[in-house]
């Protein structure tokens, strides 16, 4: 267990997450209304999603389907009878005046994420609960000094509500956290975890007490939009926690928002518990009544989720755990590289540099043109190309990289760039010894020096040889008929 030391002693930290998971799906939850990112303000809105007098919600089925996958996708138990309620507030944004929820019965009971800590453990958190509610809308404050614009395209879209445990000690297990949960439902397919596009977003709850103690006064930062952002909002929330109570205050209650630019929180309102929402059971729906040859259907549909499939990318390769962690966290990064592996005779050395290659040179090429995998001009196949090339000595890694970067530009194989450039490797020992023997004979008062003890010399040597051949020296041979000369 960590703690957070100062001069008056130490401190816990206790961070919760609710996580608003917009379900992917091309309608909304009640509405038949679409649910597509970027069109014009109230372009998606069907007469329920604006509050029309006499419209009634009818639950979308495929949105049940989904939030059923995510529950057992996160270990969690799918309740066959779950309850709607109505949650009542009032915000511009919110035509009803009230939010469709599932507050007493939520479909998804239980669950646990397994995050790695910053020591190398694993660690537990676990859900309580997995609940379906309607989004509101979007009030707008920026379009004009006097006026405040309202857009209900978000009105009525269908989020998931991923309710942890005060499980997490950290800012770093709380982003941890958030980071693995987003990778999951990516792999499900049930949330894209766009955050930048509001589609993925997390509540903040922290609070910090004394070892031994009871939990402390905990103040809840709302809609924070980026694992970066989260970080921040629970270190910044700690530390203003701490300062108060080793003042002799006390920790209210109360929202925040999170501001990015100052990377602070700031007080929006007091909380609000249960009783101020007067919930009960919404009375336009009936219980939602779930049959098990639904829910085994729907678990037989169940991809490999990145942490069995880490785990079968260190058996099968002996993949490091780092890259196996990292090249299974995007699943269009693990269907790149498995696509490469399958393309071309791999064995665990090959998969192995295949890796680094993709975690190095190709993801920085993407990162400098603003690319993701699936837009690489890189195709697996090449990649995978590329790395035999490289195993099978026809190209040595310093050309290599030469020849990715025309691959990016050209898509043509590795092999017709090789062809083309003339850069296949000299891997004849009587060509390299041939090529020394003139280094060796230009550069006579270093080889004297070389033997006087100046053993650095050994390296200006090599780039000499790489010079005369054009970089095309199998550096192993090089090495190895290098030290057989300088030893005569």
């Amino acid at each position: 267990m960590s703690y957070i030391e100062t001069s008056s002693g130490k401190w816990e930290v206790v961070v919760g997450l609710e996580v608003h998971a917009q379900v992917t799906s091309s309608s909304k939850l009640f509405s038949d209304a679409p649910t597509g990112f970027g069109v014009y303000p109230n372009e998606n809105v069907a007469f329920f999603d604006a509050a029309i007098p006499g419209t009634l919600p009818v639950v979308n089925s495929f949105c049940i389907d989904q939030a059923i996958k995510t529950g057992l996708g996160l270990n969690g138990t799918v309740n066959l009878t779950s309850l709607f309620d109505r949650k009542n507030y009032f915000y511009a944004d919110l035509p009803t005046g009230y939010q469709i929820t599932q507050f007493y019965h939520p479909i998804i009971s239980g669950g646990y994420v397994e995050i790695e800590t910053e020591e190398g453990e694993i660690k537990r958190v676990n859900l309580d609960h997995i609940h379906l509610e309607q989004d509101a809308g979007k009030s707008i404050h920026d379009q004009s000094p006097t006026k405040t614009f309202v857009d209900l395209n978000r009105s009525g879209v269908a989020l998931m509500e991923i309710v942890t445990k005060p499980d997490m000690r950290s800012a770093e297990e709380a982003a941890s956290f958030l980071r693995k949960l987003r990778s999951i439902l990516r792999y499900l397919k049930t949330c894209d975890g766009n955050m930048d596009e509001g589609s993925m977003r997390a509540d903040v709850n922290v609070s910090v007490h004394r070892p031994g103690t009871e939990y402390g006064t905990r103040a809840e930062v709302k809609n924070v939009n980026s694992i970066k952002f989260l970080a921040a909002a629970v270190n910044f929330e700690v530390e203003r926690q701490i300062s108060i109570l080793e003042s002799g205050n006390e920790v209210k209650q109360e929202t925040r928002l999170f501001d990015s630019s100052t990377g602070k929180t700031k007080a929006m309102r007091s909380k609000e518990d249960a009783p101020d929402y007067r919930y009960f059971p919404e009375p336009d729906l009936l219980p939602l009544v779930l049959e098990q040859s639904r829910i085994d259907t729907i678990r037989s549909t169940i991809p490999e989720l990145p942490d069995s499939r880490a785990r079968r990318l260190q058996l099968d390769y002996d993949l490091p755990h780092y890259d196996a962690c990292l090249i299974t966290s995007e699943k269009e990064v693990a269907d790149f590289y498995e696509k490469a592996l399958g393309s071309v005779k791999s064995d665990k050395e090959l998969a192995k540099t295949l890796s680094s290659w993709i975690i190095g040179e190709l993801f920085a090429l993407l990162n400098k043109h603003g690319k993701t995998i699936l837009e690489s001009r890189v195709s697996p196949e090449h990649m995978g190309e590329l790395i035999f090339l490289i195993k099978t000595d026809v190209i040595s890694g310093k050309i290599a990289k030469d020849v990715l970067e025309l691959m990016w530009e050209t898509q043509k194989p590795p092999t017709d760039i090789v062809e083309e450039k003339g850069w296949k490797q000299i891997v004849s020992v009587d060509i390299i010894r041939d090529s020394l023997k003139e280094v060796l004979a230009k550069h006579s008062d270093k080889v004297a020096e070389y033997k006087g003890g100046k053993d650095k010399l050994f390296g200006f040597f090599i780039g000499q040889a790489m010079k005369e051949t054009q970089g095309k020296a199998n550096p192993q041979i090089l090495n190895e008929v290098l030290e057989e000369l300088l030893g005569e």
